[in-house]
């Protein structure tokens, strides 16, 4: 099992995917700070500050996805099993274990660019400044939120099995049906892994979630959708 799940990683942290996805997430985090912390007025509340130190956990979401939904395109999912000798579901498990760890490094490059960059800035907005306390609150929030997105988006792109379907999917939902949803029962957006992940890395506030059932949220949603990717990779080809 370690040299199958080392094999995953080499693959997932050697991938031209997962740097295109790491400047991208770094370009969106600051993107976000200067977003939130310059052009929004004056923030004078921690949860306003909390959100300017925020990054996007649905670009981690969309990494693991095209990853792993790429194993089926590119016809190496199969080889991968056959050579590792330990079973389709135990080789998918290492891979999504594999998204999740690297998703921890991917996490870290984003969460120091919204503090490197995003600390200084809130310095000068009037109201309390935060705390260490919650620096790391909103730190820990945002890698939790990576990594559970991370392993969501694998499993999903191990139940689509395609890379371009699946961004699509994902996209529609995000940016058409939940809005649509949010306008009439905002409740209800929360608790979807997308909203669930918006609260936990402080993108969204003043929401009827906490902080706290959100993680429990999203971890549900996870665990669900890997024991679906897991029992259908049982039983469909690999080729």
């Amino acid at each position: 099992m370690i040299g199958l799940l080392r094999g995953e990683l080499i693959k997932t942290m050697t991938t031209r995917t997962v740097f295109g996805f790491a400047l991208g997430g770094i370009a969106f985090t600051v993107l976000n700070v200067l977003i939130v912390a310059k052009a929004s007025g004056p923030l004078d509340e921690l949860p306003e500050k909390k959100e300017a130190l925020s990054a996007l956990p649905i670009l981690l979401l969309l990494w693991g996805l095209v990853g792993a939904a790429g194993e089926y395109k590119h016809r190496t999912a199969a080889p991968a099993a056959l050579v590792g000798g330990h079973g389709r579901a135990v080789t998918l498990l290492a891979r999504i274990v594999a998204y999740a760890l690297t998703a921890l490094v991917l996490g870290g490059l984003m969460v120091a660019v919204s503090l490197g960059l995003g600390l200084p800035l809130l310095a000068g907005h009037p109201g309390p400044d935060l705390g260490a306390a919650d620096v790391t609150a909103v730190a820990t929030g945002n890698f939790v939120a990576f990594v559970l997105s991370a392993v969501m988006g694998a499993a999903i792109g191990a139940l689509l099995r395609s890379p371009v379907l699946g961004v699509v999917l994902l996209l529609i939902v995000n940016f058409a049906v939940i809005p649509l949803v949010a306008g009439s029962h905002e409740a209800l957006t929360n608790l979807t892994p997308f909203g669930a992940a918006a609260v936990l890395a402080r993108m969204s506030h003043n929401t009827t979630l906490s902080v706290a059932s959100a993680g429990w949220v999203l971890l549900a949603w996870t665990a669900l959708l890997v024991a679906v990717a897991l029992a259908c990779e049982q039983r469909r080809d690999l080729a």
